[in-house]
């Protein structure tokens, strides 16, 4: 591990450090009821806006909420650190502590590294990026051409600016001059319904003159709340960005009766503003098997991968006429699964899932033997294995998985591999699962072990020194 012993900055100063771990070591010792251990460790993250302790705060009295008051100490303690993080120019930090009897403190923090992603709720790393700028496969796919594809029926560019005209009287269109800079902002020549649109109303909110009323009939009378030509833009994949320990478990699987594929984003999805529940409207240019070209798309928020479709085109939109929604596949299309669970709560072996065309693999909370991956072996498509700790009979079979570019596990699974010099070379990323376990230092250890085989910066350790007063 790469270590460092002193900086100049406050948040390598053992006295920013001080309020919390008397915090954290009071509240170690009334958790361990009093008794009086040679030392204690405590563990946890600061970030820019948040922060996450292996902390029990104190419960307020029956029918009375948590007050500030209540909370005070530990909000003073680490706002300190974070100013101090913020000096520094630091988004977040990890840290262990020794903390002995006699007050001496050996304090270990642990700034971030460029190839790790930060994680949710606890101080160990998160996924270890092993090859600069990888992203899951899901997010490198790139829409499948549909032969034949066209507009619905229904689209009609001067029968939607027929409607807008009568609904809009006064509106205020876009230039054709106006139009061509956004198009030549976007780089490609904007749909012909789009178009329409926006020669009726160019959507600017200062069009309206601060009339609210304005703003909202014009809403009502597109069936959306629209952008002006300059917040335009392209869902492709980067608008959707997710971390690789979330990302690598998804999938994109697009039916043959879909209307729209099952992409994480596209180049042919243009947003041009956002229905009544706030989620994004696109209008779709690369549509599924059974859809249109220029049919109207919802993002979800929630989703990470897909899209809800709204309306065969634009003018269906404004004429308030919208897609049916979708019937769920009944037993005759039902397909295997392409992202499995195997866990006592859903699919019970290995066997159960394995066919080509499967591309994760997540083995959960299991309270059986051990499972064997001899049963996916050579699968062509499988990228992504993840197994809860204890779950795998011999975690060397993993060798045999020649196309993973995402592992996660636990340590007892990476200290195999990596002891038998087995860990798959083909990776882009990989994990190490943490349960219930606050102590950062020995995940850091592994992690920068794995960063080294790719040769990867690695997570830098500062040890600082110091003494609380002695309880």
């Amino acid at each position: 591990m790469a270590d460092q012993r002193h900086s100049p900055s406050s948040i390598h100063d053992f006295a920013t450090w001080e309020p919390l771990l008397r915090l954290l070591r009071a509240d170690r010792e009334r958790r361990d009821g009093g008794a009086s251990p040679g030392s204690v460790r405590v563990a946890g993250r600061i970030r820019e806006h948040g922060w996450s302790l292996d902390l029990r705060r104190p419960r307020p009295a029956p029918g009375r909420a948590v007050q500030m008051e209540d909370v005070q100490e530990e909000h003073d303690a680490a706002e300190r650190v974070q100013g101090a993080l913020a000096d520094a120019g630091i988004d977040d930090v990890s840290f262990a502590a020794e903390i002995h009897r006699t007050g001496r403190v050996i304090l270990r923090l642990f700034d971030p590294s460029p190839a790790v992603e930060p994680a949710v709720g606890n101080p160990h790393p998160g996924a270890l990026v092993l090859v600069d700028g990888a992203v899951p496969e899901p997010w490198r796919r790139l829409p499948d051409p549909v032969p034949g594809a066209a507009p619905a029926p229904s689209a009609d560019p001067e029968a939607l600016a027929r409607a807008l005209r009568e609904r809009l009287p006064d509106a205020i269109g876009a230039t054709e001059e106006e139009i061509a800079a956004a198009e030549t902002r976007l780089g490609f020549a904007l749909p012909a319904e789009l178009k329409a649109l926006y020669r009726v109303t160019r959507a600017r909110w200062q069009d309206h003159d601060g009339d609210d009323e304005s703003q909202e009939r014009e809403a009502e009378a597109l069936g959306c709340e629209p952008f002006d030509l300059d917040g335009l833009y392209v869902a492709d994949a980067s608008y959707r960005r997710s971390t690789w320990g979330i990302a690598a478990l998804e999938a994109v699987d697009t039916p043959p009766d879909a209307a729209v594929q099952g992409l994480v984003g596209s180049p042919g999805w243009i947003v041009f503003g956002v229905g009544e529940g706030g989620d994004p409207l696109a209008v779709d240019l690369t549509p599924g098997p059974r859809g249109h070209t220029g049919q109207i798309i919802m993002l979800a928020r929630e989703d990470d991968t897909g899209a809800t479709l709204v309306a065969d085109s634009l003018t269906d939109l404004v004429l308030g006429r919208l897609a049916a929604e979708a019937k769920p596949a009944g037993p005759e299309e039902r397909r295997p699964p392409i992202v499995a669970r195997v866990n006592i709560g859903n699919l019970k072996s290995v066997e159960a899932v394995a066919h080509p065309g499967l591309e994760v693999l997540s083995i959960g909370v299991w309270d059986g033997a051990p499972l064997s991956l001899v049963p996916v072996l050579g699968l062509p498509r499988l990228r992504t294995l993840t197994a809860y700790p204890g779950t795998l009979a011999d975690p060397l079979e993993i060798a045999g998985l020649t196309g993973l570019e995402f592992l996660e596990l636990g340590p007892e699974d990476w200290r195999v591999l990596l002891d038998a010099d087995a860990v798959p070379r083909g990776l882009s990323a990989a994990e190490i699962v943490a349960h219930g376990e606050w102590d950062p230092l020995p995940y850091v250890t592994l992690a920068n072990e794995i960063l080294a085989l790719w040769d990867r910066p690695p997570i830098v350790q500062t040890i600082l020194e110091g003494e609380l007063p002695a309880n």
